[in-house]
């Protein structure tokens, strides 16, 4: 059976190349616009602490499938440090439940005609737990601290669509005048003004993850690695750290919260299970009301759904295998290939780790606003094999032996002789290989036609927008090594990135996937399944506990029935 780990927001596959997104990002060039000035607003002087005592409210109790490796959130990578640092600290704004951006700290933003300077302006009310106002000055420090080349964050390179980034976080000399060219000030308290290499309509959302996080800048100076701990950590959100261990974290309401009113629970307290059945079991046992969306024992898995507290999310997540067009060229052949496929009995049968059939190339948890992403005709949850032979019956060129390339793993090995099977049914002979998954496709350029027909594709995006996952199907992604380069699909990348209008942009997007899957697309890539974040959730927490599809769980909006 396979357990497909689900990887953390943030946390880079290593067979994936989102590293083709950052170079075509790089790589454009864009003109600067003016930043705006507004009139600094003094600050408040610090309120006194409030008298300390017995917090009205529910208590949850939560199961996390690992321990969190970093309360700083510039060494949040894992998906439980994530989940911590992000009911810690209040964002610019937060992650709805399918990913659309709302007002958190700031109570608004504008974007630039041109694309190129987003403005933030905050609220006045927020406060650090220590009684001291957030201002626009401690986003700048901890954005800039995130680049410094001597802290050596693993986040960093997420901060790299601003104006001077890159150049900042990778200097050797001039360092000092880099940083000061990045493009990010503070005008005034409230105001804070970013300025981005080439117009990214995803940047907002980008904000709501650890690596923009603020953090109160004199605690880190004063305590150095340890600023991150209890009884000394200075946070803005709706939580503060009441205490930690290697197997518990214990989060408590925080009253200087600028929305502490809205929030039902007096306490979290989160304990480590890391392995999955143990987790069921302390749910039936009452020790915990809710399970945080790590995978599920797989053979509990069919009696798991049938029960009232089981729900299961949609993730950005997804395993596909791309084409290699030099060698089968044919788009019939693609077409009766993926027509073959039983995604609804691969997920029931062979992976068995909770994931759903994947009907199209995007993610289904992928945010579309305003409308559906379309499923592709060549992908249907069951198989068609009548389908499948009629198309491959017309094909002008069928290549009857075929050579897979899967990441070399069980897990991986299984999928592909999955897909083997299938295609023995209309006549094609597969040759299965493996590669290691840290040098898996390690090469420049594309494949060549003697080379592998298949490879395995997993996408793990932690941008929650369509753009960058659909550009790695662009011609100069360095992802891109299945021989496919369409100026059509690229001209439409090219629009939506600049179309200022959302609903406008995901029609465009909508049209690219089209280009790729759709009823006359030249379907370089075959959709398999896609993992979801499988949870048990207590029937007095159902209602407002939910994981959105970048895994984050957001603590505030849960209430005790």
């Amino acid at each position: 059976m396979l357990r497909r780990r689900q990887r953390a927001p943030g946390e880079r596959p290593h067979y994936i190349a989102m590293i083709g997104v950052l170079v075509l990002i790089g790589l454009l060039a864009a003109a600067g616009s003016t930043l705006e000035s507004a009139d600094p607003v003094p600050r408040e002087a610090p309120a006194p602490p409030e008298a300390e005592g017995e917090l009205e409210g529910a208590t949850l109790t939560l199961a996390l499938g690992e321990e969190p490796a970093s309360l700083d959130p510039a060494f949040a990578v894992d998906r439980a440090a994530a989940n911590v640092v992000g009911n810690l600290f209040d964002p610019l704004v937060r992650l709805g439940p399918e990913l659309e951006p709302e007002p958190a700290l700031a109570r608004e933003w504008r974007v630039s005609e041109d694309g190129l300077t987003v403005t933030f302006l905050l609220r006045p009310e927020a406060r650090w737990s220590n009684g001291e106002p957030v201002v626009a000055s401690d986003f700048v420090a901890a954005w800039l601290r995130v680049l410094s080349p001597e802290l050596e964050s693993p986040h960093a390179s997420r901060l790299h669509g601003i104006r001077g980034a890159a150049a900042y976080s990778r200097c050797t000399e001039r360092c000092d005048e880099l940083e000061e060219a990045v493009g990010v000030r503070a005008r005034g308290d409230h105001r804070l003004v970013v300025r981005l290499t080439v117009p990214q309509p995803w940047f907002v959302r980008l904000t709501a993850l650890p690596p923009f996080l603020p953090v109160h800048a004199r605690t880190v100076s004063r305590h150095g690695e340890d600023w991150a701990t209890p009884g000394t950590i200075v946070t803005n959100g709706p939580f503060v750290l009441g205490g930690r261990t290697e197997s518990a974290v214990s989060l408590v309401r925080n009253p200087r919260f600028r929305a502490a009113a809205r929030v039902s629970l007096a306490r979290v307290e989160a304990v480590v299970i890391p392995d999955g059945r143990a987790r069921v079991q302390a749910f039936d046992q009452g020790t915990v009301l809710a399970l945080d969306g790590s995978p599920l024992p797989e053979p509990d898995l069919p009696g798991l759904r049938e029960r009232l507290e089981f729900e299961a999310y949609p993730s950005l997540q997804a395993t596909t295998f791309a084409f290699n067009l030099a060698g089968i060229t044919d788009v019939r052949q693609r077409r009766a290939m993926s027509l073959a496929v039983d995604r609804e009995a691969l997920v029931e049968n062979e992976t068995g780790g909770g994931e759903a059939p994947a009907t199209r190339f995007l993610p289904e948890g992928m945010p579309y606003e305003g409308r559906s992403a379309p499923d592709s005709p060549w992908a249907p949850e069951g198989r068609d094999l009548e389908a499948a032979r009629a198309e491959l019956e017309a094909a002008g060129a069928v290549k009857r032996r075929v050579t897979l390339l899967h990441v070399d793993d069980p897990d991986s090995r299984a999928v592909a002789l999955g897909l083997a099977a299938a295609w023995e049914e209309l006549g094609l002979e597969t040759v299965v290989r493996s590669q290691p998954a840290e040098s898996f496709l390690d090469f420049e350029g594309p494949l060549s036609r003697d080379s592998v027909d298949l490879y395995q594709q997993d996408l793990d995006p932690w941008i929650p927008d369509p753009w960058p996952t659909l550009a790695l199907w662009s011609c100069a992604a360095a992802s891109n090594k299945a021989n496919f380069c369409s100026a059509a699909y690229d001209g439409v990348l090219a629009e939506a990135r600049a179309a200022e209008s959302t609903l406008v942009r995901s029609h465009l997007y909508a049209r690219a996937e089209e280009l790729l899957t759709g009823e006359g697309g030249a379907l370089p890539l075959l959709p398999v399944y896609r993992p979801t974040y499988t949870t048990l959730e207590s029937l007095q927490v159902q209602d407002t506990f939910a994981v959105n599809p970048l895994g984050q769980i957001d603590l505030s909006a849960v209430a005790l029935d």
